[in-house]
């Protein structure tokens, strides 16, 4: 789950890392095979002898011809051998040659440009801190049964990057292998699980559409992109279901963010958990620091299924030995049961656009305007993804598609310009904001709300 500059607290205007308090007393991990002893790691079993090159850094990790158990999905991308699935990195670049092999294992249709994979640049104005160089996108398909209904879809996604050495976004130590077993090698693991039993069963009316994003660490860069370049047009994308950290569930509550988006969830969302029993915890908020944002900034309906925070989060602790897989068996099931039943309806859901932000990690003081960033690169100032209902930025008139580009006396040129520019600000001051509208300027006054204060 994102947690660093940029992707942090999205709809919350400050840019901020998000951790925890430090344990100290943690269990060492133990560490991972490198990857010629990565047969007696993993336990797979008859793995293939080729292995894939990873762009000059060396051969991937060799992986079995068929999808096995979502623990054995995690323990292979949070080995050390991939050296922690940083954004473009050779590590990362393995994950996605594994993924796209178990999509192609199940029979499911590539939805990328090139096969399965949809590649994208990382860096951008929006983004300058992301590395330099190309990620992808991870795209599969499959296809609905009904003549009409299959032109629609139903998405279900997880990131893969991770931290990898931890020099960007960790709450540890830096230089360590941050292996990501929880975040988000989890959410994949869920995914492909899901994909398998989707595919095994009788074919949903609608079509699914599964993806593996990159760039979630960095700010949500992979699904944003995939955003404006859908393998099934966004217009036709009735709900998406983000998994992101799902691998701690143990015997506490799956907090389901989302509910708020679409009323019919609180049918839909029991009915789907009847025969799983999971303890559930609803939050309202649509917006969060995780790729469904890219899809409800769009208008539609979205579903985020988390196990919640815990002391080794963004940290090189993240390891498979502490991931509940009975627990994370239990969320693939509940995915699963999910888009079937989305994909079923007859009826697309009805969005409620602008649901507050999420009570989780949503404290604080400070000064506050209500804008949801959209990370689509712009020459200068920040795209709006939407703004928050009843938010000073609401209230001003600011809407999506807009370009920030001023606040008060500060120019705002990139996101990291306007959290400098909010924090120079009260709670209670009166600026003036200038934005840009179908390339036109605009000026709006606006009193700065408290963020302790804002809807959750």
């Amino acid at each position: 789950m994102a947690g660093t500059v940029f992707a942090t607290n999205m709809n919350q205007d400050r840019i901020e890392v998000r951790g925890v308090d430090k344990v100290e007393n943690h269990v060492p991990p133990s560490r991972r095979l490198g990857a010629a002893c990565f047969a007696l790691a993993t336990g797979v079993g008859a793995l293939q002898a080729q292995e894939t090159d990873r762009d000059g850094g060396g051969p991937c990790p060799a992986y079995g011809p068929r999808l096995g158990t979502p623990m054995e999905t995690v323990r292979y991308l949070a080995d050390d051998a991939l050296g922690g699935r940083f954004s473009g990195s050779a590590g990362e670049r393995c994950a996605g040659e594994y993924i796209a092999a178990m999509f192609a294992s199940l029979g499911l249709e590539p939805g990328g440009e090139d096969g399965f994979f949809q590649e994208l640049p990382l860096a951008s104005a929006a983004q300058p801190h992301a590395p330099p160089g190309r990620g992808r996108n991870v795209v599969a398909i499959l296809r609905g049964s009904d003549p009409e209904l299959r032109e629609s879809a139903v998405v279900v996604g997880a990131h893969y990057d991770h931290l990898g050495l931890g020099e960007f976004g960790s709450t540890g130590e830096a230089g360590e292998i941050h292996n990501g077993a929880d975040d988000n090698a989890s959410g994949v693991a869920a995914v492909l699980a899901a994909a398998r039993a989707l595919r095994g069963g009788p074919r949903p009316a609608r079509s699914i559409v599964f993806i593996a994003f990159t760039g979630e660490e960095l700010g949500l860069i992979g699904s944003a992109w995939y955003a404006n370049h859908p393998a099934i047009p966004l217009e036709e994308t009735v709900a998406m279901i983000n998994l992101d950290m799902v691998g701690r569930l143990e015997d506490d509550e799956l907090i389901v963010y989302g509910m708020g988006t679409a009323s019919e969830w609180e049918e839909i969302v029991p009915a789907a958990n009847a025969d799983l029993g999971i303890p559930l915890a609803w939050e309202d908020a649509g917006f969060g620091p995780s790729d469904h944002t890219s899809f409800y900034a769009n208008d539609i309906p979205v579903l985020h299924f988390f196990t919640n925070v815990h002391a080794d989060y963004h940290r090189h602790t993240d390891d498979w030995e502490k991931i509940d897989a009975p627990g994370l068996g239990r969320v693939a099931r509940l995915t699963e049961n999910m888009a079937r039943a989305v994909a079923e309806r007859r009826d697309r859901l009805a969005v409620i656009p602008g649901v507050g932000e999420r009570g989780q990690r949503a404290g604080g003081s400070g000064a506050w305007l209500g804008t949801v960033p959209d990370f689509t690169p712009v020459d200068f100032g920040v795209l709006l993804a939407g703004v928050t209902e009843g938010s000073p930025a609401a209230g001003a008139g600011l809407a999506r598609g807009d370009v920030l580009i001023g606040l008060g006396g500060h120019e705002v040129g990139d996101l990291q310009a306007f959290t400098d520019a909010l924090a120079a600000y009260r709670p209670g001051d009166e600026v003036v904001l200038r934005y840009l509208r179908d390339g036109e300027e605009h000026q709006a006054t606006v009193r700065l709300g408290d963020r302790a204060d804002r809807p959750r």
